[in-house]
């Protein structure tokens, strides 16, 4: 005698696994440990940056960057991450629609943050490109590596903002808002040395 037939319902009747409190951390441990190697990156070119100036911040026949951009270019990003965490905060609240908008302003201002630095460098490569010294090297390599983050960043953003569900969702990654949040923080933070040290600093 042949057994019954099985209803489709009886198929999938495991219950699916809860998030656990390590699966929950493992993508912000991930992020933080791809943001410690980027940052030595950083680190790694702000102390070339150092070493050729030889302490001289004004470098010899090299006029200063322009402030004009690089402080709009700041206000920009400072911008940004308030309104990136401004939307971190509604999802915590269970709002995602304003979570959503938070992300649509963020990337905005990112969009705006590229554009300006286009223009920063049109005007600047008019006195000084990467092949004129060792300076205009150094400082297009330290400011379009930057660039290229923000980008970098902006993809991270875009893709989180077309996902379903921002967070918590049950399968990886858990916490995307979360996780590149602390990724845009973090090239937020690298603009402000920069502006500081290849900016600021000549001009004092």
């Amino acid at each position: 005698m042949s057994a019954p037939p099985i209803e489709s319902s009886q198929l999938h009747t495991e219950p699916r696994m809860p998030v656990t409190a390590i699966d929950d951390r493992r993508g912000t441990g991930g992020m933080l440990l791809f943001i410690a190697t980027e940052a030595m990156l950083f680190v790694l070119l702000f102390f070339s940056y150092v070493y050729l100036a030889h302490g001289h911040w004004v470098w010899p026949q090299e006029e200063p960057p322009k402030l004009i951009f690089a402080i709009p270019l700041l206000i920009i990003l400072l911008l940004s991450s308030v309104v990136l965490h401004w939307g971190e905060t509604r999802v915590r609240q269970g709002k995602q629609g304003r979570g959503r908008l938070g992300l649509a302003g963020t990337i905005f201002l990112g969009l705006a943050f590229v554009g300006l630095q286009g223009l920063e460098y049109r005007d600047h490569l008019k006195t000084l490109t990467p092949q004129t010294n060792t300076y205009g090297s150094i400082f297009y390599t330290i400011t379009s590596f930057h660039a290229l983050h923000v980008m970098l960043g902006l993809l991270m953003l875009i893709y989180v903002l077309i996902l379903p569900r921002l967070e918590p969702v049950e399968r990886p990654p858990h916490r995307p808002f979360h996780n590149v949040a602390l990724y845009w923080h973090f090239v937020d933070a690298v603009w402000i040395v920069i502006v500081g040290l290849l900016y600021v600093l000549p001009h004092l």
